[in-house]
């Protein structure tokens, strides 16, 4: 083979390698982003349901000290994430600013009751579990009422269903498609290398010798491609994390590690295994059949 035809062959091979890595640093992307929104969607899930929350009304003759002294209580309740004492005053306010009038004056007093603002634990923010909860909050004779909107309970609790489903089953199906991109694209490199393994082959070479080469560089091609992807997606979640407070951030070391793992063990994995199936073929293939 002269230089100019080992340069072109050279300059081949090369390319190849580039467009594979290519091809799989990009599908493992979308996998990581995929990944990165199920392993956040918990935290996104437990931030909404904990915004949820109702209010203790409580009676109007209940004394100031009687209630600091039930907000100590509901606080050590196991169900109970916070809470948040708001007087008359508070209450007369916050009306007024919503309603945009003063009908304090208007109505020559105050007619709104003292209240205790309560935010539950995600687990507990559903419908059973609030009723429940209302049953044990009511026994105290300070309480007049526990207030919450049922219907907006039930919607959420639905909608983070259907939506956690839908999620899922797009996760499900994205999964499947870059499985089977990936493994066209490692079959594709391989094909043009389909010459080369029959050769090795006629020269007495053993399976396992032709195939050594081929999965190590599959492997390193996974592992590249796996690091790229994962430079895309921190990049990504460095964007993100301004915007989204609290669902994505660098600093969340579990999670980044978890999904570089499962980012890299996916690239190098699907990687081999599509190339030990695809150099099989051509190793129990016929001569004649490779030009077809």
């Amino acid at each position: 083979m002269s230089k100019k035809e080992t340069r072109t062959y050279t300059r081949r091979i090369r390319s190849s390698y580039i467009t594979s890595i290519i091809s799989i640093s990009l599908v493992l992307l979308l996998l990581g982003i995929v990944g990165l929104l199920l392993i956040n969607g918990r935290n996104i899930r437990r931030q909404v349901m904990e915004n949820i929350g109702f209010n203790v009304i409580l009676k109007d003759n209940v004394k100031e000290a009687d209630i600091y002294q039930l907000q100590k209580i509901l606080d050590a309740r196991p169900y109970i994430l916070s809470t948040d004492y708001i007087t008359k005053e508070d209450a007369a306010l916050e009306t007024e600013q919503m309603l945009g009038e003063d009908f304090v004056r208007f109505l020559g007093y105050n007619p709104l009751p003292p209240s205790i603002r309560v935010r539950l634990h995600a687990p507990y923010a559903n419908p059973d579990s609030v009723a429940n909860i209302e049953k044990d909050l009511m026994q105290y004779d300070s309480i007049e009422e526990v207030y919450y909107k049922k219907s907006l309970l039930y919607a959420v609790n639905e909608n983070i269903r259907q939506i956690s489903l839908v999620i899922l089953g797009f996760s499900v199906l994205l999964t499947l498609i870059s499985v089977t991109l990936i493994n066209n694209t490692i079959r594709l490199s391989i094909y043009s290398k389909r010459f080369i393994i029959n050769t090795m082959q006629l020269v007495g070479a053993t399976r396992g010798f032709i195939r050594r080469p081929f999965l190590f560089r599959s492997a390193a091609t996974g592992l590249t491609g796996s690091l790229v992807a994962l430079a895309l997606i921190f990049g990504l979640i460095y964007l993100l994390q301004n915007e989204f407070e609290g669902m994505f951030s660098l600093r969340d070391y579990d999670l980044l590690a978890l999904l570089s793992l499962a980012v890299i063990l996916t690239g190098v994995l699907i990687s081999w295994i599509s190339t030990f199936f695809a150099v099989n073929k051509y190793l129990n293939i016929k001569t004649d059949k490779l030009y077809y």
